[in-house]
């Protein structure tokens, strides 16, 4: 893709690619999407020579390893990051971006398709002009679409913690939750190892010595670009939070369900003994009148238990121990 500020941005075909032959108001896109585990070398190496990366490129290319890092070539720096892509169910994956920026082109490398790259091109559908953007200014607008999958990533796992508390505070409250508090933990675990690893890429982006001729722009895109990294790791880290909040949560609504059940065993325990005091005088072995009242006093007495029964269940309702 070749953005042009002053003509119609425009797909070109890779045996007209001269880098030479732009200029500082054209930005041309290159997007590589490998297929299978290994990168395509006899492509990667065309395109190396096209872009005229030099001797250094090819191995450095090869050595992509799916970790977060920065290498600067002189005119051309390689940046690699880690895009994380949500598949529902709390299964966070990484995918390996690799990005090559050098005077008026940026290279990006991947396995498979990319969701953030497929929304920036439906995005600029249009014509646009970010032919005016420097080769790194493009970079950071990668970057920065690669730090945006973690923070839909974090609102999806907002989502599920929300979801999980809602069921903990209804009353069908069960005992089984602890599977989903384990996997909301891993899946924070997780998300936090894909994103910690940048910290040095993004502070070394930052640094004055990385691109000391950039324009003014791209190093203020620089600055930025970590300072939203470090907001990113924050909500990474009250994802995190979020999963030891919603555990205490679950573990006081344990506890209020245990508190509730023992007043019940309780009040039912009371309520039998009473019963066994009853039945116990009713039972003892001396002479009285009342002993000798016959069937009409049984069912009296079973009578006079079912009341007590009837008033007590009664009042504990009232007073909420039931």
């Amino acid at each position: 893709m070749l953005f042009d500020a002053d003509h119609d941005d425009r797909v070109i075909d890779e045996a007209v690619i001269d880098c030479a032959a732009l200029s500082d108001r054209q930005l041309l896109w290159i997007d590589l999407e490998q297929q299978d585990e290994q990168i395509d070398d006899a492509a990667l190496q065309h395109l190396v020579e096209r872009l005229g990366l030099g001797d250094d490129a090819l191995p450095a290319l090869r050595a992509l390893n799916g970790h977060g890092r920065l290498q600067n070539f002189g005119d051309w720096f390689l940046a690699q990051a880690i895009v994380v892509e949500h598949e529902g169910g709390l299964k966070f994956n990484g995918r390996g971006l690799a990005i090559v920026a050098g005077r008026n082109f940026v290279l990006t490398l991947h396995r498979g398709p990319l969701a953030v790259l497929e929304e920036l091109r439906t995005r600029e559908h249009a014509d646009t002009h970010l032919g005016v953007l420097s080769a790194e200014s493009f970079t950071a607008s990668l970057l920065d679409w690669q730090l945006a999958s973690y923070f839909d990533a974090v609102t999806d796992f907002e989502a599920e913690v929300d979801r999980l508390e809602v069921a903990v505070l209804g009353r069908g409250f069960r005992q089984d939750y602890l599977p989903q508090l384990a996997a909301l933990r891993r899946g924070a675990s997780r998300l936090r190892r894909m994103l910690a690893p940048h910290r040095n890429l993004f502070s070394a982006l930052a640094r004055p010595d990385f691109r000391p001729d950039a324009d003014g722009d791209a190093n203020a895109h620089f600055l930025a670009l970590d300072e939203r990294f470090a907001r990113a790791i924050d909500a990474v880290e009250n994802a995190r939070d979020l999963v030891v909040g919603s555990f205490e949560l679950f573990a006081t609504r344990t506890a209020q369900r245990t508190n509730e059940t023992m007043r019940v065993l309780t009040f039912v325990t009371v309520l039998l003994g009473t019963l066994s005091v009853m039945a116990g005088v009713l039972g003892m072995n001396f002479q009285v009148p009342m002993f000798e009242s016959g069937q009409q006093g049984f069912f009296a007495a079973i009578a006079g238990m079912l009341l007590l029964v009837v008033v007590a269940v009664g009042v504990a309702r009232w007073r909420h121990w039931l």
